[in-house]
């Protein structure tokens, strides 16, 4: 190779080694603050898979009592009908235990045996009696038919019961309110009348 070309050559090299290339993006970035913005990211794409997964949870929630209610409600109809038997049982209980002294007790018995049938079947669709009877009077839950006098039972409590009430579901959801009569104050002499009015 002639001195020329050697000339014109180390030139060239030169002008090559002086043209490297640098990335001036990577020289800018700051480590540190890399990391700060890939851990903010994740903290908040965590935080929405959480809050994701609580809306989740609530709407299977609202999704299970909807579909409760809606069984109770469909069930609602045909209880009804069942209750008045029951209701006639109860009568007919109340009727033979003033007469047990005249060989009745066969018959309560058996009645008796009929309704804790009905009320085992009932149990089975969640259905239940409440207790009314000396309870304070609650709208909610009775429903009053008559007024009496009492001497042993404070104003306002539920003297008789004529007729149960009935709760359905796991929630106590009121199927059938008591009819009762509710204590009005206290009992009047004999000759003022039996104590007693009827609500219409």
């Amino acid at each position: 190779m002639s001195s020329a070309n050697q000339d014109s050559a180390e030139p060239k090299a030169e002008q090559n080694q002086g043209a490297a290339p640098s990335d001036g993006k990577d020289a800018g970035k700051d480590p540190g603050a890399e990391v700060a913005k890939l851990t903010a990211e994740r903290a908040e794409l965590n935080d929405r898979l959480l809050r994701l997964a609580a809306e989740f949870e609530n709407y299977k929630r609202r999704i299970r009592k909807e579909t409760e209610e809606a069984g109770i409600r469909s069930l609602e109809s045909l209880l009804k009908e069942i209750l008045p038997p029951l209701d006639n049982l109860d009568r007919a209980l109340v009727a033979a235990r003033a007469n047990e002294a005249t060989s009745t007790g066969a018959l309560v018995e058996g009645v008796q045996m009929v309704q804790k049938l009905f009320f085992a079947a009932l149990e089975k669709f969640q259905v239940k009696p409440f207790d009314a009877q000396g309870q304070p009077f609650d709208p909610q839950f009775h429903e009053a038919v008559q007024q009496v006098d009492s001497d042993t039972l404070p104003p306002g409590t539920v003297a008789t019961v004529f007729q149960r009430g009935y709760f359905i579901g796991t929630g106590n959801r009121l199927l059938r309110p008591a009819l009762v009569a509710v204590v009005r104050g206290r009992a009047q002499s004999a000759a003022s009348g039996d104590g007693s009015s009827t609500l219409n």
